[in-house]
């Protein structure tokens, strides 16, 4: 399943960083962020139950990191 999330990041690298930390969460099977949309598309078998795993990983690349609802 996927799904498309609003988030918040200050660069492209740090979006970059933040995309390969969140590919490496266990039950995550992709991640794409495009920065200048400000937009997240996470793939996983249930998106809901990974999403504070994703957050706790981007936030420890980058701890402005925020994704919104």
């Amino acid at each position: 399943m996927k799904k498309t999330f609003g988030i918040e990041v200050d660069c492209a690298a740090c979006a970059l960083k933040c995309e390969e930390a969140i590919k490496k969460v266990e039950g995550v099977y992709g991640c794409n962020i495009n920065f200048m949309m400000q937009k997240m598309t996470i793939e996983a078998d249930d998106v809901d139950s990974v999403m504070k795993s994703v957050l706790k990983a981007a936030k420890r690349v980058e701890p402005d990191f925020e994704i919104e609802d």
